[in-house]
């Protein structure tokens, strides 16, 4: 039997109990797997005496930072505080001490992952993420190594379960946001504070690491258009319904000639899309690569277990790498400084919900102003509202920077009282 390799836990919290726990009850597995038995040596946590869900041996708990990162004896630092710092600093700390690392830390890594995989470069060890991204969902492995063969043409993400479970319920029950909101905060789908999740931030910044891996290029959170489902009302959702559509908050990651496009917004999925029929608090990621074509990953996007398995099995990575002396072979190397793009400069259909004045000529003024800009319409919905008039307009694929300047003009014109939404139409190529 090989020496037991020796981990130290940075935190034990719901991910944190999550490790301990399989760790624990996949003991023999998890040997089997990674070639030599794996031991945890030291928790740090801030309280020692608070009662956990998960038992420990005597003196394996510690609030000393120190104890954990300068163990000669602990061969691999596995971070899930979560936030930049302290975590930031103990991460690299471990990496200068001649440590392997996994984390789950999505914040940090949107905002420093470059200079983090620098780090660990430079020292030859391992800085492995696998959930931080999609829970126990596998995407950044396959991105990173099973399509290594593919140039990534594009990452559909849906990579927040609070959001989908939100617009789910939305769309399904006829209720309104508040209302569900509520809802996944009384059963754990949501934090007590959702507000990352609503604004588009947390998934942010798992596009963004998701385009730093499948690009090669430098991409931060700063880097990423941003745009929550705050908008998004019933009305939205049942016009798209009308319109053979679903909305889901969807991370976009692109790369076309002139650079990199990172978005994270509501848009508009085709019913028969891959994502469209992704439900509740389950999340998805949709690449497409020019030699594999389409390939879709799913599965619980966060939660104490999904989310350790995918520590758990950075772990086993680490453990191997470590076996053969082969620590710090995967590294993204040779990240580009691409162009990021501040609008997309693919032509996409949109669509547009406009308050209107209810009287003759209303169509008309719309129509002719888009039309100044090259802009078409596809489908036309007009419907009386509370004495007013709601002008639902789909257009046929158009640039945003046009559809910027038109709306612009749409604000100032005297039929429109509101311009209340518009939402991009992606997965057109799936109709």
């Amino acid at each position: 039997m090989q020496e037991a390799v020796r981990v130290g836990l940075l935190g034990c919290g719901t991910v944190g109990s999550g490790v301990v726990k399989i760790l624990q009850q996949n003991a023999s597995i998890i040997a089997r797997r990674a070639g030599a038995p794996v031991m945890l040596e030291r928790v740090l946590v801030r309280d020692v005496n608070k009662p956990r869900a998960v038992d420990f041996p005597a003196g394996v708990l510690t609030d000393n930072p120190e104890e954990v990162l300068d163990d000669p004896k602990i061969d691999i630092i596995v971070e899930v505080i979560g936030g930049i710092e302290p975590a930031g600093a103990f991460i690299r700390r471990a990496l200068k001490n001649g440590k392997n690392v996994v984390t789950a830390n999505k914040d940090l890594l949107a905002a420093e992952w470059a200079d983090l995989m620098d780090l660990a470069e430079t020292r030859r060890l391992d800085l492995l993420f696998e959930a931080s991204v999609g829970g126990g969902i596998p995407i950044i492995r396959p991105l990173s190594e099973s399509l290594s063969a593919n140039r990534i043409e594009q990452v559909l993400g849906i990579v927040n379960g609070t959001t989908n479970y939100v617009l789910t319920e939305m769309s399904e029950q006829g209720k309104d946001m508040a209302e569900v909101l509520q809802e996944a905060i009384a059963r754990g789908y949501a934090e007590p504070d959702p507000t990352a999740d609503i604004t588009g931030l947390d998934a942010a910044r798992k596009i963004a690491i998701l385009g730093a891996i499948a690009f090669g290029a430098h991409v931060q959170l700063e880097d990423v258009s941003v745009t929550g489902i705050t908008s998004v009302n019933a009305r939205d959702i049942l016009y798209a319904k009308e319109l053979g559509y679903v909305i889901k908050l969807v991370g976009v990651a692109t790369e076309e000639p002139e650079g990199v496009e990172v978005r994270v917004g509501p848009v508009l999925l085709p019913k028969k899309h891959p994502l469209a029929a992704i439900r509740g608090v389950h999340n998805a990621i949709f690449v497409r690569g020019d030699a594999v074509g389409e390939a879709m990953f799913y599965g619980l996007g966060a939660g104490s277990l999904p989310t350790a398995s995918s520590v758990i099995s950075d772990i086993v990575e680490a453990v191997r790498n470590l076996r053969s002396s082969a620590s710090g072979r995967w590294i993204q190397t040779g990240l580009q400084r691409k162009p990021i793009l501040t609008h997309t400069v693919r032509s996409l259909a949109y669509y547009l919900r406009l308050e209107v004045t209810d009287r003759p000529g209303v169509l008309a003024a719309v129509a002719g102003l888009l039309a100044e800009y090259g802009i078409s319409l596809r489908t036309v919905i007009q419907r009386p509202v509370d004495g007013k008039a709601e002008l639902v307009l789909v257009t046929h694929p158009c640039l945003a920077i046009h559809l910027d300047d038109a709306m612009q003009r749409l604000s100032g014109l005297a039929e429109v009282e509101r311009v209340a939404n518009c939402f991009a139409l992606e997965g057109e190529e799936e109709r």
